[in-house]
């Protein structure tokens, strides 16, 4: 079995611990794979999430190989066979040990972003990695937590190594694996996607599993928001225009109207936009994608309104040839345009698409039938900006783009570098442009990378957006 994403890992996960719901349980992920795991899981359970630190001790010249690793509470693990095989002494493994247990420090200051540890004293603890290879890191995390008072610990991951399990049972009083395979070359080899997690994603699940405890303690929140979110379309639109909408700073909640279902969304508009830029996520992802958020932030500088919705239900997320169906993904966006056309404060704008990945794919199909319908003032997309985008999916129809189109690869993001390339060479009806991030990866987790990112695709759309925007208010 092969998992989509640690989404699609985490929620059958979450199944497989089915029956600790309703107990005292709180769930720890190991970042930073196993965040995005234990997001689900917790959710799933109706649990608190909390990280729990853990570094490995990687040997010197082959750090993926773990000789140890040390954990929050002044654990530590060493693993002696390692240690004698890559003749390792002990000053070479305090040299490591000294430098993973200053990232341990930076990143639980971090992740945490000024939140207390959720106590652990006399509850199950459920401890979720994306994989476990060698049980190091593993190991360590169960010491961490019983020395922090737990009074159960379960382990659990996707996958593990079968000849891993009895000494990790040897820690933990219950191991839960949704797959023990007895061949195991890496963790990544059982996900399709397994692209690296960013600590904003992190920091990001953190702050949202913080806070939907608070809101589910209080019951309270914002009643403009609440209600916007429940009324959609219409009364978002009167949000968007009072004072006390976004156009004051504020992001309202909105349900969009597509296919017989409603889309959840946040609407941004700043005030006197230039323009609206509409998201579309890519696969596994949603509109709390941590990296779009930051764009989104770094577009609201600059004046121009944004809407981040989920392109699928959550029941229709599950159905993972929704997830890749371009067609209908490129639909939700246009059903989101035209609801943008109906809300007063974005009726007039220009707007643009932001595509990731997948979405980027979808981005550039909804642009080119924008284009040939016989009302282009209704839905007209005036730019688009594709990061890390698959346009290749979007292959027939790319001729037919009319709006100007950026396209922002990582240069360590080979395969996908190559298909943006041919599909520039395909984007004959429309200006284009490749923008290549040196040293990016992927998802463009390397320091500085997300933010070039953002300013590449700012200034793409102040460019092409906020004149015409200017004008129309005029």
């Amino acid at each position: 079995m092969i998992f989509d994403t640690r989404v699609d890992a985490g929620r059958q996960l979450g199944a497989r611990l089915a029956h600790l719901r309703g107990q005292d349980v709180v769930v720890v992920g190991l970042p930073r794979g196993g965040v995005p795991v234990g997001f689900e899981v917790a959710r799933a359970l109706g649990a608190p999430l909390d990280v729990i630190l853990v570094r490995k001790i990687g040997v010197p010249f082959q750090p993926e190989l773990a000789m140890g690793a040390i954990a929050e509470g002044g654990v530590r693990v060493v693993n002696e066979e390692t240690l004698r095989l890559a003749h390792v002494g002990p000053e070479g493994f305090a040299e490591v040990e000294a430098r993973e247990a200053v990232e341990l420090e930076r990143r639980a200051h971090r992740f945490r972003d000024g939140r207390p540890r959720i106590p652990l004293a006399g509850r199950t603890v459920i401890i979720v990695d994306d994989g476990i290879a060698t049980g190091s890191t593993a190991l360590a995390a169960c010491q961490a937590v019983r020395a922090q008072g737990a009074d159960r610990v379960v382990l659990a991951a996707p996958v593990a190594a079968r000849d891993r399990i009895d000494r990790l049972r040897q820690q933990a009083d219950e191991v839960i694996c949704v797959q023990a395979p007895a061949s195991f070359f890496g963790i990544g080899e059982f996900y399709a996607d397994f692209d690296q997690t960013p600590d904003e994603e992190v920091t990001d699940l953190l702050r949202r599993a913080a806070a939907r405890r608070v809101e589910g303690a209080t019951g309270t929140g914002d009643a403009d928001e609440v209600e916007a979110a429940r009324a959609g379309g219409a009364r978002a639109g009167s949000a968007a225009r009072d004072g006390g909408g976004p156009g004051a700073g504020r992001v309202v909640e909105v349900a969009i109207p597509a296919d017989r279902v409603r889309l959840a969304g946040w609407l941004s508009v700043p005030p006197q936009p230039g323009g609206v830029v509409v998201f579309a996520h890519g696969s596994g992802s949603s509109r709390s994608s941590p990296r779009n958020r930051f764009v989104a932030d770094t577009l609201a500088s600059a004046g121009l309104a944004t809407l981040l919705f989920d392109l699928l239900t959550p029941d229709e997320e599950r159905d993972v040839g929704n997830v890749f169906d371009i067609g209908l993904l490129a639909r939700r966006l246009l059903a989101a345009t035209a609801w943008l056309r109906e809300v007063p404060a974005t009726a007039a704008l220009p707007l643009g698409y932001f595509g990731a990945s997948t979405g980027a794919a979808a981005a550039l199909a909804a642009a080119a039938e924008a284009a040939s319908e016989a009302a282009p003032d209704i839905a007209d997309v005036t730019a688009v900006v594709s990061r890390g985008g698959r346009p290749d999916l979007a292959w027939e129809v790319l001729p037919a783009v009319r709006a100007p189109t950026l396209l922002v690869v990582g240069g360590l993001d080979e395969q996908v570098l190559e298909l943006n390339r041919r599909a520039q060479e395909r984007l004959t009806g429309c200006e284009s442009r490749l923008e290549i991030v040196p040293g990016a990866t992927h998802l463009f987790g390397e320091p500085g990378a997300l933010e070039r990112v953002a300013a590449l695709a700012r200034d793409w759309f102040v460019d092409h957006l906020t004149l015409l925007g200017h004008a129309h208010r005029a």
